[in-house]
């Protein structure tokens, strides 16, 4: 499966009052930046694949509809993969994207 064109655009939406943002194809999906740093991707597998921080992401793998990520069958601390269904609506879609925002932050 193609990375989902609808929610790229959502996320561009989301994310355009960002002052660094920049955004290219990456890993089969669309991937946005900021200062450099991969903070949320329309996941070329469908939903968001979402960096946050790595103490943080343990409490939120419990919420429904969010996994871990996994490269080549290893697991990647602070990833996320956030299922379509867990971003149908805008506030839901903003409350995600606004945490791989604030940890990409803090990598500067």
């Amino acid at each position: 499966m193609a990375h989902d064109p609808e929610l790229a655009e959502r996320l561009h939406e989301v994310l355009a009052a960002q002052p660094d943002l920049t955004h290219k194809k990456m890993f089969g999906g669309h991937g946005f930046l900021l200062g450099g740093h991969l903070a949320v991707s329309a996941s070329g597998v469908g939903g968001l694949l979402l960096r946050v921080d790595p103490a943080q992401a343990e409490s939120l793998l419990n919420e429904p509809l969010v996994r871990r990520f996994e490269m080549r069958g290893r697991p990647m601390k602070g990833w996320l993969r956030i299922d379509p269904a867990a971003v149908r609506t805008d506030a839901e879609l903003r409350r995600w994207v606004q945490l791989g925002v604030d940890y990409v932050r803090t990598l500067d």
